[in-house]
């Protein structure tokens, strides 16, 4: 049987961090085998590039940097002309402008499928001249894939196209999912400290200074911040006003086995994020798997269809330092709620998150589009 020729296109890939290119990396590695799969993105600056990571061949187009977080690349879209009519179905993962335009230029009459992570919310001024542009390429795709039905019913701009959308959750790692079988929850003893733990970049719609800031307003133990980020600087001196640097503490740019070893550390993980740029939150899955209770916020988006109030954690509204301060020390007090969480946490990710049904229903869907 004839493999499939797919072709996704992104603005990054591995070992560029980001929630949507570790989806692109997932895919591209778990389908390499019963695909013929390539991935075409920028390079962050600088020459083009070809490789093969994991087995995935991967072509980086020339880039002159960032604009409006996109990369500048007119290297791109001549990479994209001949690549989009060599493949049978062209992937492309949105939002990304240039990928876009770079599809639409092409002229490909093959098949596209455009896997929505989230709307483009901070940069106005930018969707003045491109929703036109992803206007006419949502009306071209085929199928549009989103993790949750959040997605769909929060998005600005997927309404008219409800439609051709299509339901496929993300799914965890295996290797959080391999780890995490030797980890069993611990009552803590009386004086011993309970941890939270924040994954996750230390930008504006993360809420990390809401979280510093309801932290402080608690009695808890400790707070583990991991990550990276243009605000480290002025959440560690937000930590210093609020006279709790010996209350946080910052991890930067953790190893995948140190994050492995914070989830099994922690006994709460925290996702303030504030804005609905955070679609929905891998780091939610990763945590859950280890069996860990989840506070998250209730965003129009994704997010709190992950990880369910009063089920697998608790759910407050985005910026409300009192809210998320009051969930902080109800699960630091209670014992018996967090182990309750924390095991409808890890029920969930195994029946609703696996990599395999992930990616089972994504070839699946992809292959009835081929057939047609």
């Amino acid at each position: 049987m004839k493999r499939i020729k797919i072709l996704q296109v992104n603005k990054l890939y591995y070992p560029a961090i980001g929630g949507i290119e570790t989806v692109v990396k997932n895919i591209a590695e778990n389908l390499n085998g019963c695909t013929d799969m390539k991935v075409l993105v920028c390079q962050k600056s600088g020459k083009a590039s070809m490789d093969v990571v994991s087995g995935v061949k991967v072509t980086r187009a020339t880039s002159f940097g960032t604009f409006y977080s996109m990369p500048i690349s007119l290297d791109f879209l001549v990479k994209m002309h001949k690549a989009a009519r060599e493949a049978d179905i062209v992937v492309c993962h949105m939002p990304f402008p240039l990928g876009d335009l770079g599809c639409l230029l092409s002229r490909t009459k093959k098949k596209v499928v455009v896997w929505w992570h989230s709307d483009i919310v901070r940069q106005k001024k930018l969707m003045l001249f491109y929703k036109p542009i992803m206007e006419i390429f949502l009306k071209r795709a085929d199928v549009i894939i989103a993790a949750t039905e959040g997605h769909i019913e929060y998005s600005t701009y997927l309404t008219p196209y409800k439609n051709k959308c299509v339901v496929i959750p993300y799914g965890v790692e295996q290797k959080f999912v391999e780890d995490s079988k030797a980890y069993c929850f611990k009552r803590k003893k009386e004086n011993e400290e309970i941890v939270f733990l924040f994954v996750g970049r230390f930008v504006y719609y993360k809420g990390c200074d809401v979280l510093i800031k309801a932290f402080a307003n608690t009695h808890s133990s400790k707070l583990i911040m991991a990550g990276s980020g243009i605000l480290e600087n002025e959440l560690r001196k937000l930590c210093k006003e609020l006279n709790i640097e010996d209350r946080v503490e910052f991890v930067i740019l953790p190893t995948d086995n140190q994050i492995m070893e914070l989830y099994r550390k922690c006994d709460v993980f925290v996702l303030p994020s504030t804005e609905k740029s955070e679609a929905f939150g891998l780091v939610q899955l990763e945590a859950m798997c280890y069996g860990k209770p989840v506070i998250n916020t209730r965003l129009k988006s994704g997010v709190p269809y992950v990880s369910i109030d009063d089920l697998t954690g608790i759910t407050v509204e985005p910026k409300n330092q009192q809210q998320l301060a009051d969930a902080i020390q109800r699960l630091t007090d209670n014992t018996a709620e967090r182990e309750q969480f924390g095991k409808a946490a890890k029920k969930r990710v195994l029946e609703n998150f696996t990599m395999n049904s992930s990616m089972n229903k994504f070839y699946k869907c992809i292959s009835e589009l081929n057939s047609k």
